[in-house]
């Protein structure tokens, strides 16, 4: 499931049309419980988006699953996000996408609405795929319309990355319970102090936006459209102009400048939201210290938070449904598993994978620590089902956000071609 800065999550394709013959195939094709390979091999292409890193750890997860089972063989397939979609896309239009595949909550709707993602709920009813064991409630990340077209492999949650030095040195804190002026506050005592910005780019994040949004009685996404109007975005987008102009966000130009490395870790500002288990890059990249601050807020209570997930989906027409909802069973409960894995995906999401990995560096420990944080608080929520166009709205919501900050364009003007672009993209 990531924030505007997650490469994971960015897209800039269109939708598109379907073929109506090859989706009248995918819907009605293989969708039982038996897979029809007799006493035969079977082979189940299974497709992800990722770096090398999680290449490498997935082809192990595959040789496991491949000893358990020997009559499936597992044909991998593998990508960079965008080329990830841009190939998917076509595969789903050709009716041929692959068994088993990576996924995400924006494209859940998009693409059960053209007949391609199967309700992995029949499987479980056959018993050849378990929904049990889920941690914190995050299952119901991949459910939308009654339907189980996910099952999580990692579970994320929103979170403030901070530089600890800065934070330590300008004699500010982060606690549970601030709120957004209290945030602010603390970003000018920063400025004040440091002489930096306190802010990398709040604004143009959606993810924050939603949760912002949550705590107000909104969200983001209704179930077919969005859940605020052009005056909340414009409001929203004109405080975060007026805090680049004052210097306590820092100057997109800037933050431009030193990319791929994030603003935060080039010291340019002291503070980033974004998904928690992607703070492990910022020791990578950057000289100073960082740690994990919980969400501000509005009462002073509720976050808004929720968790998202990456997860594994399989094709409605699938020829081997019972040995694609094996695999999938295998991937997300089986120890093994989880302990080559890690929390590439984000913090495992079954209780057998997250008992068998036991974190030893300081960064994975405190992903996992702010997680039962925020879990203890009783904060979390569930996340608003996407409608189909979430993807392009997102990659929208994104470039527009980063034309008010730097200036191209007013406020009022993104928020008017972000509801325009939206309309066009849930009627695709």
């Amino acid at each position: 499931m990531g924030t505007s800065r997650n490469v994971e999550r960015r897209t800039i394709l269109k939708a598109a049309g379907a073929s109506a013959a090859a989706l009248g195939l995918a819907a009605t094709t293989g969708c039982g419980g038996e897979s029809g390979s007799g006493d035969g091999n079977v082979t189940l292409r299974y497709a992800w988006w990722g770096g090398e890193p999680r290449t490498i750890a997935i082809k192990k997860t595959i040789a496991l699953f491949e000893k358990k089972y020997p009559k499936i063989k597992i044909k991998p397939e593998f990508t960079d996000y965008e080329a990830f979609w841009e190939k998917f896309q076509t595969q789903a239009s050709g009716g041929n996408p692959p068994d088993v595949f990576q996924n995400a909550v924006g494209f859940l709707r998009k693409y059960d609405k053209r007949g391609v993602l199967m309700d992995l709920k029949t499987q479980a009813d056959s018993g050849n795929l378990s929904l049990e064991n889920f941690r914190n409630g995050v299952l119901t990340a991949g459910q939308a319309d009654g339907k189980q077209l996910g099952v999580p492999v990692g579970a994320n949650t929103m979170a403030l990355v901070i530089d600890l030095k800065a934070f330590k040195k300008a004699g500010v804190t982060a606690e549970f319970g601030w709120t957004w002026d209290d945030y602010f506050d603390t970003l000018q005592t920063i400025q004040d102090k440091l002489k930096i910005a306190g802010d990398t780019g709040y604004f143009s994040i959606m993810y924050l936006y939603d949760l912002y949004l949550r705590q107000h009685g909104k969200a983001f996404f209704t179930d077919s459209d969005l859940g605020f109007t052009e005056d909340d975005l414009t409001q929203w987008w004109a405080d975060g102009y007026k805090r680049v102009k004052s210097g306590l966000v820092a100057d997109p130009k800037k933050i431009e400048q030193v990319k791929p490395k994030s603003g935060l870790s080039a010291g340019l500002a002291a503070s980033e939201f974004t998904w928690d288990n992607f703070s492990i890059r910022y020791e990578g990249e950057g000289e100073s210290d960082y740690g994990l601050a919980p969400i501000p807020t509005t009462d002073g209570k509720d976050t808004g938070q929720y968790l998202g997930s990456l997860m594994l989906s399989a094709f409605a027409g699938t020829k081997h449904p019972k040995e694609a909802a094996q695999f999938i069973d295998f991937m997300v409960h089986d120890p093994e598993v989880g302990k080559i894995m890690g929390y590439d995906r984000g913090i495992l999401a079954t209780t057998e994978q997250y008992d068998a990995f036991k974190p030893t560096d300081a960064n994975n420990k405190g992903v996992a620590a702010y997680e039962t944080e925020v879990a203890d608080a009783g904060v979390l929520g569930k996340i608003t089902p996407h409608p189909s166009g979430a993807d392009v709205i997102e990659a929208a919501f994104l470039r527009l956000g980063g034309e008010v900050a730097q200036g191209k364009s007013k406020p009022a003007d993104a928020a008017k071609a972000l509801f325009g672009e939206a309309k066009a993209a849930f009627a695709g």
